[in-house]
């Protein structure tokens, strides 16, 4: 376990880290019609401002996990901060839809770096057990915390100062943590000479996921029989499959095959694909309902949605309790089982005449089951994982998450659309009604996935021989 200086700071600054990336992901939601209307996007396009930053992030998590073992774990959390608030700037400065893509595409590379370089950062400076367990609630929390202020935050300054600013905003927060991370974190240590790059395996990974995620995210628009689907989907899946047998050749694989022995891993990348299908496309539905139906303003929306975040810290907070008392395995299975109860409640008061106070009992059920899960499953991808290589075993969860969050959107998009072809009113409701139920459906795939996760009262890092068990502190 490496040790670093000032672990108070070094915590503080991961967190704000999730903090910056969670406002951006509902500041941009928040803020599309007004995008839209002064920069001259289309139906179709519009898109794009959300699915730009998608597809680079998906694309890129591999690699940049690679990166953040390799090249140093600092310089990879500095160089995608100053990436990040760079693209943040160009995206305010654009004038035209291709600058703003462009920028949001350079903002999905930069959160691709950043992830897996936060979490390699909190699971070699914390021991696994309670140190750990309380860190990754800290960053969960921080994450609610955003999501609550980019929704709140879009709607302000939207209103008040115009769309830019859901962009400004960013440059000053990811600038100035920058700064703070060559102080809160020990400089890296020399490369270790003798560790390849796989450059061939980072092409083949980086182009392969970036098409998969491209394919999923066009299909529900263009038809997923299209040409430009079905070559972006199988083109994706045969560069994977050029990516595995080169890891399985290679003597330095940018992702170590033997990494999927862990048990432990394997199902925290299945947790994470089914979670942010489900739990991740209720943002997307919840606002739709909102504005489409009862035409929430842009404000409106962001203080609905505070309830959602504040109660999901209170989540976090609980699974870091839960995690040193009845282990990773409960703690998780409790959080989707909570979640999967939530969704049905909520899906039940959707309603074209119901009242705001109606939807709360579902929000309650599904935010605290948010909490519990993210956390536990983050912690379920650490486990038995060395030093040398939890920032590839983060971006392999994080990338199994952003597929997921892709292709569950665009599955209950789907089931939601099935019947109507109403993009606005009453007629929306049935189809929203819908789709939640499926969620919860599909959420209990993910217990099915979590009760793999091993028992073990012993805790030892994988190695070249593949071993692994997991900590008593994150065990059922």
């Amino acid at each position: 376990m490496t040790k670093r200086r000032g672990t108070g700071l070094l915590l503080a600054l991961l967190a704000l880290a999730q903090f910056i990336s969670a406002i951006d992901y509902n500041i941009v939601y928040v803020a599309l019609p007004e995008i839209g209307r002064a920069m001259g996007f289309g139906a179709h396009s519009l898109q794009w401002v959300v699915s730009a930053y998608a597809v680079a992030f998906g694309g890129f998590l591999l690699l940049g996990g690679r990166m953040a073992d390799l090249l140093g774990r600092r310089r990879m959390f500095t160089t995608a901060l100053v990436l990040y608030g760079l693209a943040s700037l160009a995206g305010g400065l654009a004038t035209g839809p291709g600058v703003l893509i462009t920028a949001r595409a350079v903002q999905g590379l930069g959160g691709a770096l950043l992830l897996p370089a936060t979490l390699s950062l909190i699971n070699t400076s914390f021991d696994e057990g309670t140190e750990r367990n309380r860190a990754l609630a800290v960053w969960g929390g921080a994450g609610a915390i955003g999501l609550a202020l980019g929704s709140l935050l879009g709607g302000i300054l939207t209103n008040y100062l115009g769309w830019e600013s859901v962009f400004y905003v960013n440059v000053p927060l990811a600038l100035g943590a920058a700064a703070v991370a060559l102080k809160a974190i020990t400089p890296d240590a020399p490369r270790e000479h003798g560790r390849g790059f796989d450059m061939t395996g980072a092409l083949s990974a980086t182009v392969g996921f970036t098409a998969l995620v491209f394919g999923v995210v066009q299909g529900p628009e263009t038809g997923w029989t299209s040409a430009q689907t079905l070559t972006a989907l199988l083109g994706g899946i045969a560069l994977i499959g050029l990516f595995l047998a080169v890891e399985a050749r290679t003597a330095h694989p940018l992702m170590p095959l033997r990494l999927l022995r862990n048990r432990n891993l394997v199902a925290a990348m299945g947790v994470t694909f089914i979670f942010m299908g489900t739990f991740g496309a209720q943002y997307y539905f919840f606002t739709v309902y909102l504005q489409n139906v009862h035409h929430y303003s842009a404000m409106a929306t962001g203080l609905a949605f505070l309830p959602s975040a504040l109660t999901g810290m209170v989540g976090t907070k609980a699974s870091e309790k839960l995690l040193g008392r009845v282990g990773t395995r409960t703690t998780l299975i409790a959080g989707l089982l909570l979640g999967a109860a939530g969704m049905v409640v909520l899906a039940l008061a959707l309603s074209p005449s119901g009242s705001y106070p109606a939807l709360l009992p579902g929000i309650v059920l599904l935010s605290l089951g948010q909490g519990l899960a993210w956390t536990a499953m983050f912690a379920a991808a650490g486990t038995g994982v060395d030093a040398a290589h939890q920032g590839i075993a983060s971006a392999m969860a994080s990338t199994t998450q952003q597929i997921g969050s892709a292709v569950g959107l665009a599955v209950l998009i789907a089931v939601a659309s099935h019947n109507t072809h109403a993009t606005d009113g009453p007629a929306l409701v049935p189809g929203l009604r819908t789709a939640g139920y499926a969620a919860a459906a599909l959420t209990l795939l993910g217990v099915a996935v979590a009760l793999t996760l091993r028992r073990s009262s012993t805790s030892r890092p994988v190695s070249g021989s593949g071993a692994e068990t997991a900590s008593p502190a994150l065990s059922a």
